[in-house]
């Protein structure tokens, strides 16, 4: 596939003073996307053309780069890295541009991201968690043990397995493996209980051979206006191909 040129990358501040990246694309009713762990917003959302459908769909696209990811701040400072921080992060994002009325999604960390901000009292028009089961919301720290051996093992794990391809994909994406794992411990997950209290129509999309975060399909039982939808590929693959843009267009639009 060939690569899809990058965008111009946009700056805002975080609540704490970081400074953090946004890229957006196309015009029409926002919809904040979030990436994943490891990952950036070009990665998860631009270069496989994910971006460019929602953009040809009417929606304008906007595509923060997480704290200690992409071309947002790295910093090495511990104080920069309280619970929850992505969600605050986003937040004043959302802030910034003045959204009264927006979508609202993530992948894999990125939906984490998203449940926890309507956990919060977000309120945008609908709301996607793509790569994200119900144990890998309601499990936090079950899930952070692998990536703790991830870090635990650079440049030793053995090849081919879990944590070498997670690593991989790290170094692929230019990670700094100091501020990730501070970053690690920001995540925050949502009760059972939490969950069914969430009144934003929801899509939960899942990779049929995604298995690592738990089921899409108990995720979406756990909310009381969600569906979920099932595409092609694992946790990594599932990103790459045209399933995942699809499924988010046609809910949003419907």
């Amino acid at each position: 596939m060939p690569r899809t040129p990058d965008l111009p990358v946009h700056r805002y501040p975080a609540r704490d003073g970081a400074s953090l990246a946004y890229r957006e694309l196309g015009e029409g009713c926002p919809v904040v996307l979030i990436h994943g762990f490891f990952s950036t917003a070009y990665v998860n959302w631009i270069r496989y053309g994910h971006a460019g459908l929602l953009a040809e769909a009417g929606f304008r696209v906007i595509m923060p780069d997480l704290r200690a990811h992409g071309d947002s701040e790295r910093s090495h400072d511990p104080r920069r890295y309280p619970r929850d921080v992505l969600v605050d992060d986003t937040f004043a994002l959302v802030d910034h541009l003045g959204l009264a009325e927006y979508d609202l999604g993530g992948y894999s960390l990125g939906a984490r991201v998203t449940v926890r901000m309507l956990v919060r009292g977000a309120g945008p028009r609908r709301a996607v968690i793509a790569g994200m089961g119900l144990s890998g919301i309601t499990e936090v720290e079950r899930r952070n043990r692998f990536f703790h051996r991830v870090f635990d093992g650079l440049g030793r794990h053995e090849r081919g397995s879990a944590e070498w391809r997670s690593e991989a994909f790290l170094r692929t994406n230019g990670g700094d493996p100091v501020a990730l794992r501070m970053v690690l411990e920001t995540s925050v997950g949502a009760t059972v209980e939490e969950l069914a209290q969430i009144r934003t129509p929801s899509l939960v999309v899942m990779g049929a051979e995604d298995q690592g975060l738990g089921s899409g399909a108990e995720l979406a039982d756990a909310m009381p206006i969600a569906r979920f939808v099932e595409i092609p590929g694992n946790h990594m693959s599932a990103v790459t191909g045209p399933a995942l843009g699809v499924a988010i267009r046609d809910f949003l639009a419907g």
